[in-house]
């Protein structure tokens, strides 16, 4: 029999027709000795921290033939506890919400105020993920281009709002998968237009919610401002963040969602019944009773970054200095102008070192690792630079 894709799904199997020859999203996970493309924190929970999560998962397991709290209320408190802590925003239970991981916020968002007919809006280049939920959710996919050095062009995204009218304005803050942050001023004129601007396929009086996506948010420089701190002032304001990046606890797959308490409640209505497992619960808690040490890395982690831009700007592909993209988060995007960029992934990766092919032509991306991880990763990139320049 013929087969629909390189998945080897079977042509006879009903499988949507928008979906035939796709792919499943996911960067590379290889077995190498250097792994720097998924935007990890390199450093694993203490033993401490360890500790408490199976005590806390041991406490629950006799009550695993019980369906867990559905609402996750202990848990809702908890991230009201860290964010007065993290962002100094204090948030309600009501202005909560968490799911398996931001990804799946991100895709409730789109269930929620998206769907046939509706359209959602995103700012190129952007996480690869947001039109693959647009795609589940038969959400028609827009983009308005930012500027050149990555920043938001607010002109262009207010345009695109008034001409395409979109039920979500999807942002990200630090952007991925260039580590730009989105300034505060920007991002309340985006928000002043989605006030009032009308949403295609809805009643009138119906605007559209403006998503920022903060899932590196704790990577920024002190003194930095969160789009936390509006949703007092902008109903149509909701932030995602997740506990998998500077929080160290990407395996766990626990991501929250902050907003007012109507946004919250239009996605308790699109959730799946029990999504959050009794054990994720339990850990997660686990995690936030030693929030310190969780956090511990992230100042190194950012020191890291600051290094490693200013020595990447330092080094040099066929005569010409790599450009390297501003950066508020734990990865960098570098290059600018590689010809063949897919050269150079392999030949890093032939000396285990993995980072990622993502991003505009002629750019790649690495997240930081440990010092013995990104002193290989130094080392690897300056001699496969010299390998590719000769062709």
């Amino acid at each position: 029999m013929s087969e629909t894709s390189s998945n080897a799904i079977p042509a006879y199997l009903p499988l949507r027709n928008d979906l035939i020859g796709e792919e499943p999203y996911g960067a590379p996970q290889l077995d190498v000795p250097v792994c720097l493309n998924v935007n990890e924190n390199p450093y694993a929970p203490e033993p401490a921290v360890v500790e408490t999560i199976a005590q806390r998962v041991k406490e629950i397991a006799p009550t695993l033939n019980r369906y867990p709290d559905r609402e996750h209320i202990e848990l809702r408190k908890a991230f009201s506890t860290y964010l007065e802590r993290e962002s100094g925003v204090k948030l309600s239970v009501d202005q909560l919400w968490g799911a398996n991981g931001s990804n799946e916020i991100m895709l409730q968002l789109f269930q929620a105020f998206g769907g046939p007919g509706r359209i959602a809006l995103g700012c190129d280049p952007t996480y690869s993920m947001y039109p693959e939920y647009a795609r589940d959710t038969f959400t028609t996919w827009k983009l308005a281009h930012r500027n050149a050095d990555f920043t938001l062009d607010v002109d262009a995204t207010i345009k695109a709002i008034e001409d395409v009218k979109p039920a979500m304005i999807v942002l990200t803050s630090p952007n991925n998968p260039t580590g730009t942050p989105l300034k505060p001023e920007n991002l309340k004129r985006v928000l002043e237009a989605a006030r009032t601007a009308e949403v295609a396929g809805a009643a009138e009086g119906v605007h559209p919610v403006v998503v920022v996506d903060e899932a590196y948010i704790e990577f920024r420089d002190p003194g930095t401002p969160t789009a936390l701190e509006l949703i007092g002032e902008y109903e149509n304001l909701a932030v995602s963040r997740t506990m998998s990046k500077a929080f160290a606890f990407a395996g766990a797959r626990v991501g929250y969602l902050a907003a007012n308490k109507g946004i919250i409640d239009c996605v308790r209505i699109v959730r799946m019944p029990y999504h959050l497992s009794a054990v994720t619960q339990a850990a997660a808690l686990a995690a936030f009773e030693h929030t310190d040490e969780q956090l511990s890395r992230v100042a190194h982690l950012r020191e890291t970054r600051n290094a490693t831009s200013a020595w990447l700007k330092e080094q040099t592909y066929k005569g010409q200095p790599l450009e390297v993209a501003e950066t508020q988060s734990n990865f960098i995007l570098f290059g600018g102008h590689f010809d063949d960029r897919d050269r150079i992934f392999d030949e890093l990766l032939k000396r285990g070192v993995l980072i990622r092919v993502v991003g505009p032509e002629g750019w790649m991306r690495v997240c930081m690792g440990t010092d013995e991880e990104m002193a290989r990763f130094r080392e690897a990139l300056v001699e496969v630079l010299r390998i590719v320049e000769q062709g």
